[in-house]
């Protein structure tokens, strides 16, 4: 039997402190507001989790866009789940649309987080 633990993770995230991530709110009609600049504490394939200089209402979509060592990836759909006073801003848990959205599912995308998850992954430990 499973013990109730209050992590919901799915699977081990590994810290991608040198991901450059930026984040834009959706708005109505598709029109993002300014997008901003991020510290990406933790990711894997699922979801992640931020360091953002302001609050971000939990339940807010999202654009993610990243730009790692080989890897790029622009517009990936999320939403935010939790925000929290952490450090010097805020900590925000980010779960990427397509795990929770089946309509949303994206195969481009799914492989691009898992490159992203796999490349952390290695040097994680």
């Amino acid at each position: 039997m499973m013990s109730a633990s209050p992590d919901r993770r799915i699977k081990d995230r590994y810290a991608a402190n040198c991901l450059k991530v930026e984040l834009q709110e959706r708005g109505f009609f598709g029109r993002g507001k300014n997008a901003t600049a991020v510290t990406c504490l933790d990711m894997n394939r699922y979801g992640m989790a931020v360091l953002s200089p302001r609050p971000i209402e939990p339940g807010a979509r999202l654009y993610l866009n990243f730009d790692g060592k080989y890897i790029r990836e622009s517009r990936v759909a999320a939403r935010v789940v939790t925000c929290q006073p952490f450090q010097t801003g805020f900590r925000v848990s980010i779960q990427f649309s397509y795990c929770f959205d089946k309509k949303g599912y994206s195969r481009t995308v799914d492989n691009a987080l898992s490159r992203i998850e796999g490349f952390y992954n290695r040097y994680a430990g």
